[in-house]
């Protein structure tokens, strides 16, 4: 059995981990995926977000028309879109992999590994063991199994999940999708915006239901503008054929109809990829829904045994991981002053149509807490740059403890909310009171973000 000073299951943020303060480290880098680099690169944040920029470029006339302004509706080539966007993501996943491979400290497997006992792996036919090990495998789709149909459908070529939908040949004319998640928010704005007749099933009553309340309500109007919403459906039976996909589903009342597409997406979440890697035979704990249990320093169960991202993060957050990542690093180096993960203000962005943002507690989670809750809804309608851009439908919410005057929770929907955000994050982090934060600094007048200010001073806070 072979012995490493260091094993890395994981080539997204874990790859992150083995930098130059690791040349004298024999490493074991593992990864099984088609692409190198994770789920990030590969299949989630970048590309996602390059389809959404076009995306929002195609829906400018109708933002335009609104200030008077009449814009010629532009167009957009698929293929030349996907092209560009995988013609840069591509390279860099080729070209990591390769930079990994030659690298004299580090042996990369290609292969799926399996713990056989604590800290011992079985990958590639080999079995290695090292005496400190990062479990950075991420997560994967879900495809759910009470679906009839769906597993067989898969090999038809017409449905897809989020991993493979971005390369496709062509726009369909008609696209379903599963899921009233961020991924089918995102999706659908996308699809919608190149000319697909979109119609998104949603088993509760509204999209994004993990959001505030009052974000949540909003957005699922503004998308039942753009799309075709079935609310409170569930999806029984799916059908694929050579003329498309036929989707069978039901309301409350258990009233049936079909919902006929020429590409299904199923985006009904991820799950991590701890089953995979069979950890529990390597002695690792896990919680009920599969998340591998760490420490307030990413430890495991296990001695010498770390987890960061997906597989051990309920968030499954780019940013999360990359912290994570920054940790265990940390603390394999300085094994005597290691240093704990900051899991406090953590946000989260959509970027569907209109965008939503949000960090901290909702109002239903605050007051299910038992905080003294201040709450304000401030309409970006009610600011300078709000009126120019005639928004109607926008807003800031922000939640806040009244005896300590700091903030518990902000949300946004609209447009540059993934930016708007970011002071309201920074008060979090760094505890600035609602004062402190609205009166403590200057805010430029007339952009956008006084309607974070205004947001602040309306909560009637004066600590």
């Amino acid at each position: 059995m072979r012995t490493f000073d260091l094993i890395v299951i994981g080539s997204g943020s874990g790859n992150s981990i083995v930098d130059e303060r690791f040349a004298d480290w024999d490493v074991a880098l593992i990864d099984d995926g088609a692409r190198f680099g994770g789920t990030c690169l590969n299949y989630g944040c970048i590309p996602t977000k390059m389809f959404v920029l076009p995306a929002d470029h195609l829906r400018a006339p109708g933002a335009a028309a609104a200030i008077g302004v009449d814009a010629p509706q532009p167009t957009a080539d698929w293929a030349t879109v996907r092209d560009r966007i995988f013609g840069r993501i591509d390279p860099i996943s080729t070209g990591g992999e390769a930079w990994r491979a030659q690298a004299s400290n580090v042996t990369l497997y290609r292969d799926t590994a399996r713990f056989v006992a604590e800290r011992e792996l079985e990958v590639a036919g080999e079995r290695i063991t090292a005496p400190l090990i990062v479990i950075a495998a991420g997560s994967r789709c879900t495809s759910p199994a009470s679906i009839e149909g769906l597993d067989e459908a898969w090999s038809s070529g017409r449905v897809h999940n989020s991993d493979t939908i971005m390369r496709i040949d062509d726009v369909p004319r008609r696209l379903a999708i599963i899921g009233g998640g961020f991924i089918a928010a995102e999706f659908a704005h996308v699809f919608s915006a190149f000319g697909s007749q979109v119609t998104v099933v949603v088993r509760g009553d509204r999209m994004l239901r993990h959001e505030d309340e009052e974000i949540s309500r909003r957005y699922t109007e503004a998308a039942g503008r753009d799309v075709n919403l079935l609310l409170g459906h569930a999806t029984r039976r799916v059908e694929t054929g050579e003329d498309g996909v036929r989707v069978h589903v039901s309301d409350s009342s258990g009233a049936e109809r079909v919902v006929e597409a020429d590409v299904l997406l199923v985006a009904t979440g991820r799950r991590p990829n701890s089953d995979r890697l069979d950890v529990r035979a390597g002695g690792i704990a896990l919680d009920e829904a599969g998340f591998v249990l760490v420490d307030a320093w990413q430890r495991t169960s296990v001695e010498g045994v770390y987890a960061l991202g997906d597989v051990s993060s309920p968030w499954m957050l780019k940013h999360v991981a990359n912290h994570e990542a920054r940790v265990v690093q940390h603390n394999l180096l300085n094994p005597d002053a290691p240093i704990t993960a900051n899991h406090a203000a953590i946000p989260h962005a959509v970027f569907g149509h209109p965008q939503v943002a949000s960090v901290g507690m909702t109002e239903a989670e605050a007051l299910a807490c038992g905080e003294q809750v201040a709450v304000a809804v401030q309409e970006y309608s009610t600011t300078a740059y709000g009126w120019a851009m005639e928004d109607t439908a926008s807003c800031v919410k922000l939640v806040a403890d009244r005896e300590t005057g700091l903030l518990l929770g902000g949300h946004i929907i609209g447009p540059q909310a993934s930016t708007l955000i970011q002071p309201v994050i920074q008060a979090m982090a760094t505890g600035l009171t609602v004062q402190q934060m609205a009166r403590g600094q200057y805010w430029i007048h007339p952009a956008l973000t006084e309607v974070v200010e205004n947001a602040l001073l309306s909560l009637g806070i004066d600590k």
